[in-house]
C-alpha cells in the first residue's frame, strides 16, 4: 500500500509540471514582438554589418596612413558615352538608382502588409529593375577602370606625388631627352613615342582620358600635391614631369591597395545585390503562385527581403563615402 500511495504521488505531481510547462510555453510567443524569421534576419544583418565595417575601416586606415593615395575627383571622373571631367556624376546616378529601389521595396512590404498580391509582384518587379540597372553600372565602371584605365588588383595608375612641378608636353621631353642623350623608342601597336635614359627609365608624355584633358598642367600654388590623372596602355609607364629642382623624373604608380580595396570591396557589396536581386524575384514567383496568400501574414517573406536590400542600400551610402568622397 506505501508503495502504491508513493507512485499516484509521482504521477500527480508529473500531470502539474505538465499543466505548468504549457502555461509558460504556448509556442506562440514571438521574442521583440518580431517572428523567428524575422529575428533571424537581424542577427545576419547585424553580423554583416560587423564585416562591412571591418572592410571599411581597414580601407580608411590606409587612405590616411599614405600621401600618395590617389584623388577620388581624378579616378572617378568619367562616364558613359564619353563624358570626361565630370567628377561624381556617374556615381551619383547609381546612388540614386539604388536608393529609388529601396523605396520601392518598402512599396512591396506595404502591399504585402494589406494582402495586396498583385502590388507586391508590381514593386518587386521595379525593385529588381532597379538593382539590374544598378548592377550594370558597377559592371560599366570596372570595365572602363581595367580596360581603359589600367587599373587592377596590381596595378594602380592613380596617385597623387608630394612634389610640386609640370607634367612636359612632348616638344619639351624630346628637346630635353636630346639634350641628355637619351634613345627615342616607340611603342608601335599604340603609335606611341617615348625616351629612355642611361639607366633604362623611360619616359613619355602624359596622355589624359583620350588627350581630352590639357597635357601640361601648373601646380596650384595652394596645394603640395602633383595631382596624376590615368593613362590609357597597360605597357608604359605613366607621363614625365619636372619638378621645382628641374629635375625630369616619371610619375609613379599609386598604391597597390587601391585597387584592390575597391575591387574587393565594391565586388562584395556587388555580390550582396545579386544575392538580393535572386531572392527578389523568387519571392515575387512566389507570390504570383499564391504562396503567400494561404499564410494570411502580411507578406512576412517580403518584409525580411526588404530588411535585406535597405542593408544593401545603406552600406553602399558608407562605401560611396568611403571611395568617392574621401
Amino acid at each position: 500500500m506505501a508503495n502504491e500511495t508513493v507512485i499516484e504521488t509521482h504521477d500527480h505531481e508529473h500531470d502539474h509540471s505538465h499543466e505548468v510547462s504549457e502555461e509558460l510555453w504556448g509556442g506562440g510567443v514571438e521574442p521583440f514582438r518580431a517572428s523567428y524569421g524575422k529575428l533571424m534576419m537581424w542577427y545576419f544583418l547585424l553580423s554583416d554589418a560587423f564585416t562591412f565595417g571591418g572592410f571599411l575601416i581597414s580601407y580608411g586606415a590606409l587612405r590616411f596612413s599614405m600621401n600618395t593615395w590617389p584623388v577620388p575627383d581624378f579616378v572617378f571622373q568619367t562616364a558613359p558615352f564619353g563624358v570626361t571631367g565630370a567628377p561624381l556624376i556617374f556615381v551619383t546616378f547609381m546612388t540614386f538608382v539604388l536608393i529609388v529601389s529601396s523605396v520601392t521595396v518598402l512599396r512591396a512590404v506595404q502591399e504585402g502588409k494589406r494582402e495586396n498580391r498583385n502590388g507586391v509582384i508590381t514593386w518587386l518587379i521595379i525593385t529588381v529593375f532597379g538593382g539590374a540597372v544598378f548592377l550594370s553600372c558597377q559592371a560599366w565602371e570596372w570595365t572602363n577602370l581595367i580596360y581603359t584605365e589600367g587599373m587592377t588588383v596590381y596595378t594602380n595608375p592613380f596617385s597623387a606625388h608630394v612634389e610640386k612641378g609640370k607634367y612636359l608636353t612632348f616638344a619639351e621631353l624630346e628637346k630635353e631627352a636630346s639634350a641628355k642623350g637619351w634613345k627615342k623608342e616607340q611603342i608601335v601597336d599604340h603609335k606611341i613615342f617615348y625616351f629612355v635614359d642611361a639607366e633604362g627609365k623611360k619616359y613619355f608624355e602624359k596622355r589624359d582620358h583620350e588627350d581630352k584633358l590639357p597635357k601640361k598642367m601648373e601646380v596650384d600654388k595652394s596645394t603640395p600635391y602633383l595631382i596624376t590623372y590615368s593613362h590609357h596602355f597597360h605597357d608604359y609607364a605613366p607621363g614625365a614631369y619636372k619638378n621645382e629642382q628641374g629635375i625630369i623624373k616619371s610619375e609613379a604608380y599609386g598604391p597597390k591597395t587601391f585597387g584592390l580595396l575597391f575591387f574587393f570591396i565594391t565586388g562584395f557589396h556587388g555580390f550582396h545585390v545579386l544575392s538580393g536581386l535572386v531572392f527578389l524575384l523568387i519571392i515575387a514567383i512566389q507570390s504570383w503562385n499564391s504562396t503567400y496568400v494561404a499564410r494570411k501574414n502580411g507578406y512576412e517573406m517580403v518584409e525580411k527581403v526588404g530588411l535585406y536590400w535597405h542593408f544593401v542600400d545603406l552600406v553602399w551610402v558608407f562605401v560611396f563615402l568611403a571611395f568617392y568622397l574621401l
